[in-house]
């Protein structure tokens, strides 16, 4: 039986009430605690368990912490109402040496049912003492507010003798259930469909459900788990140590780099290894994970549809890589600027391509992202709140609605630009790895990158070439519209202009004549990239004339559904905003295969906003046993209000302010339960976070 958190007493004594907690202040940053500033977080501590037929986490979390001032009433973190709180306790602080440079993580958890009489569900994690503890903790009250849509405020009141820089520990017992950040696959959803499966997705603010935590990048500290999970399913962590325990039956992690709440990340089930190199792992998951990937440090999650096409797969890795220097070694300290991650990540991704494959092959991909930037340009206006690089958030506001295109690409062709003041890419390489060496595993904020620029380049400073006419660095973190400045694309020429040039033809007259020279081109020979940005081309000019569509399909169609789903996803768009019955069969094989809501969604909210609402309820309704329970809740929304005016409010005001075309596509990455008519079909985003 593990030591159970609570307070020694005399014998006949009764403990002292705890105090009551104090009103929490206001929030200081939308995304994170009000008191996130107050402290200094040292080190956090999971106990894990994984209960999967109650889909189910069971946790107790340890915080090591230090308070920055004298005598704090309280400690505030980010909750959510999908996770229960069952107590809290406090303690001072092992004698022990800091856990941050420990090499194996620092105390141990055990799983217990509780005792005789409590209302808890057996069994909950708990912390036992460790050897240098103090022998008790003592229980704190606690109180959970409402904060924002997404979630809640924790309010944890502290013991009044608490005094500055002096280490304690604050533990918390909880279970999580049916939250956002945690998505439980019942087995038939996965491929092997003989043992449940989880993962979490912290970006931007869901891990608030997984764990209480400073959800905000600007707060980063190492971590350490122990998880327990059913026989026969393996577990995996964000971590840069692990082992597995089998006596135990558990797993143990430890991550010796600090990191921001965001990144700790999870995944249970049953998984195939395939050893190809040194420890990096990359988890290809089901159908159902909701974005094409995302850069957990040394654990990257990747959509196992993306294996159809090499060079997504390619591009999306390298991205994911990338990531590991920039937002996960250095991050941006707020969600307002989140293109310090996007941006350069996507800079150090296209230097790699380059080197890899060739300036053309970079070129290309980069010309689909901009055609994509330009499209969602024209659907939100040019004084969108949204095309700033520093974005100002309300409070409120959720974060994830800035995960679009001007975080990549505007922030992407602002890294550029500076790469060409410098005049030498090496040059800039070596800015780079002095900037990831200054501020690695830190925060950052657009400032800190670019004072560090001009101090590396004196003479650029000298020539102030940050305030250049048009061209000033201010203008380009907060100026609205598209980029100040694109990069010069003529070295993919050879790749983009045969895709020009069909699309010329498929929309020259007469159409007989158009199709038939048409039909001489091989596009089966073509690259990923040209493909799509052919079909985007037709897609931007539908709907098409019927006898256009035809000759499309009659040319295209069978050969297209022999490609990835990026491909297809797009030719059945054009089908379904055409009207095109004959080839509707193939949308609902489509649907009855792909179960993310990156493929789901556009085509759902493309069906329902013509004739085929009908056609879209009797798919969803065969299909809807193996779709996620939160993309079904969504579909559902879709299917009773269609894409009508939003109720999202707006970034800067608060309030509703887009009409109702440019809402329908409103870039926003959306995940849980949140409304679907804000979401900008992903089809043009392709969000690898």
């Amino acid at each position: 039986m593990a030591a159970q958190c609570c307070c020694r007493k005399a014998p006949g004594a009764e403990a002292a009430p705890a105090r009551p907690p104090p009103e929490p202040p206001p929030a200081l940053d939308v995304a994170s605690a009000s008191s996130a500033q107050l402290f200094r977080l040292r080190h956090l501590q999971l106990g894990l368990e994984l209960r999967p037929e109650a889909r189910e986490l069971a946790g107790c979390l340890v915080l090591e912490l230090c308070a920055l001032r004298p005598a704090p009433r309280a400690l505030v973190l980010d909750a959510h109402p999908a996770l229960r709180l069952h107590s809290a306790a406090f303690r001072r602080a092992p004698a022990a040496a800091a856990p941050a440079a420990a090499a194996e993580p620092p105390c141990a958890f055990a799983f217990s049912a509780p005792g005789p009489g409590s209302a808890l569900p057996p069994p909950l994690p708990a912390f036992p003492e460790a050897p240098g503890a103090e022998p008790a903790c003592c229980p704190l009250a606690f109180r959970v507010d409402p904060f924002t849509d997404y979630g809640s405020s924790l309010t944890v009141t502290l013991p009044p003798e608490l005094q500055a820089h002096q280490p304690f520990q604050v533990i918390l017992r909880y279970t999580s259930t049916d939250a956002p950040a945690i998505w439980w696959l019942d087995p038939e959803l996965t491929y092997g469909s003989a043992k449940p499966f989880v993962f979490t997705q912290g970006h931007s603010v869901c891990n608030r459900s997984f764990f209480p935590c400073f959800d905000t990048p600007a707060v980063k500290c190492t971590y350490s788990a122990v998880v327990k999970a059913p026989s026969g399913v393996q577990v995996l962590m964000s971590a840069t140590q692990s082992t597995y325990v089998e006596e135990e039956g558990v797993y143990r992690f430890h991550m010796e780099h600090p990191v921001p709440a965001y990144l700790v990340a999870l995944v249970a089930g049953d998984l195939q290894p395939a050893d190809i190199g040194p420890r990096y792992d990359i988890v290809f998951l089901p159908p159902s994970f909701p974005i094409v990937a995302m850069e957990n440090p040394c654990l990257t999650f990747i959509i196992s549809s993306i294996l159809e096409s090499d060079e997504f797969l390619v591009i999306d890795v390298i991205h994911e890589v990338a990531h590991s220097w920039f937002g996960n070694a250095v991050t941006n300290a707020t969600w307002e600027e989140m293109w310090l991650s996007e941006g350069l990540a996507t800079y150090a991704q296209r230097r790699i391509t380059t080197e890899t494959y060739g300036a053309a092959f970079t070129c290309l991909e980069t010309a689909f992202r901009l055609d994509a930037l330009h499209r969602q340009m024209k659907l939100l206006g040019e004084d969108s709140p949204v095309s700033k690089l520093q974005v100002k958030l309300e409070p409120g506001v959720n974060p994830s609605h800035l995960m679009n295109l001007f975080t990549y690409e505007k922030g992407y062709c602002f890294v550029y630009y500076l790469s060409q003041l410098c005049g030498d890419p090496q040059r800039f390489d070596d800015f780079l790895r002095a900037y990831v060496e200054k501020y690695k595993f830190t925060s950052v904020v657009a400032q800190d990158l670019l004072d560090s620029f001009l101090t590396f380049f004196p003479e650029l400073k000298e020539q102030s070439v940050d305030c250049r006419a048009g061209l000033e660095f201010e203008r380009w973190l907060n100026a609205t519209g598209p980029p100040l400045a694109e990069p010069d694309l003529s070295q993919g020429s050879s790749l983009t202009r045969p895709v020009e040039a069909l699309f010329q033809l498929w929309t020259a007259e007469p159409l007989d004549q158009a199709a038939a020279s048409a039909s001489t081109i091989d596009i089966s020979k073509w690259r990923t990239f040209q493909t799509a940005l052919f079909l985007d081309r037709l897609l931007d000019g539908s709907p098409l004339p019927q006898e256009v569509v035809m000759s499309l399909s009659n040319c295209y169609s069978s050969l297209l559904d022999s490609m990835n789903a990026e491909i297809r996803i797009r030719w059945l768009q054009i089908v379904v905003r055409n009207d095109y019955y004959p080839d509707l069969h193939r949308v609902r094989r489509f649907l009855e295969s792909q179960m993310s809501r990156m493929y789901t969604i556009p085509l759902y909210e493309d069906l329902c906003t013509g004739a085929l609402k009908s056609f879209a309820l009797e798919v969803f309704y065969q299909t809807q046993g193996r779709l996620h329970p939160n993309l079904r809740r969504t579909i559902q929304q879709i299917l009773s209000q269609g894409l009508g005016p939003s109720a999202e409010p707006s970034v800067e005001q608060g309030s509703a302010g887009a009409d109702s075309e440019a809402d329908a596509d409103t870039p926003a990455l959306l995940l849980g339960d949140e409304a679907p008519s804000s979401a900008i079909s992903l089809r043009d985003v392709n969000v690898s976070a």
